[in-house]
C-alpha cells in the first residue's frame, strides 16, 4: 500500500483507530516518550476544549 492509499484511508477510520495508529507512529520514533508526551498533553487540552465549548452550550441555551 503506497503512502498517498495510507494517508486516503485515514478520515475513514474512526477517531480510536487513527489514535491507535498514532501510537503506533510514536512508537516507531526515536523520541517516542517525548512524543507520546506531546500526544497526552494534546489530548488533555482537546478535553478542556470540549469542556469548556459544552459549557458555553449549556449557557447560551439560558
Amino acid at each position: 500500500m503506497s503512502k498517498a492509499e495510507i494517508i486516503s484511508e485515514l478520515p475513514k477510520l474512526t477517531h480510536g483507530e487513527r489514535r491507535e495508529i498514532m501510537r503506533v507512529i510514536f512508537q516507531a520514533e526515536r523520541d517516542a516518550d517525548t512524543l507520546a508526551e506531546c500526544d497526552r498533553l494534546a489530548l488533555e487540552r482537546f478535553q478542556m476544549l470540549d469542556a469548556m465549548e459544552a459549557e458555553d452550550e449549556k449557557n447560551a441555551a439560558r
